[in-house]
């Protein structure tokens, strides 16, 4: 079952450039990796440090293997000098599991 993970994070002032070039890099990545759909980055109307990326998957699984890739954990060191906070991940299943 399709799944799509938001990825939210809150940056810093003045760091959005870096950000977006990081985001691009990591999408790039991810292009590759197996199960992968799409994504889609999306800011926040009122606070445009507040970004979330919305990626689909083929499956939770493909996500859980990418999420571990050594490629994405170097782009993520890159990011943590850049946030005001935490990464947050929230994953969804597309449709009801019954």
């Amino acid at each position: 079952m399709a799944v799509k993970v938001l990825i939210k994070r809150k940056i810093k002032d003045g760091k959005l450039n870096e950000a977006s070039k990081l985001l691009i890099k990591a999408r790039y990545a991810a292009m590759g990796q197996q199960g992968y759909i799409s994504s889609e980055t999306l800011t926040d109307c009122d606070d445009p440090n507040k970004v979330v990326v919305i990626s689909m998957w083929q499956k939770i699984e493909n996500w859980n293997q990418w999420k571990k890739n050594d490629l994405r954990s170097e782009t993520e060191i890159g990011f943590e000098a850049l946030l005001d906070g935490p990464t947050e991940y929230e994953a969804y299943n597309l449709g009801l599991v019954l």
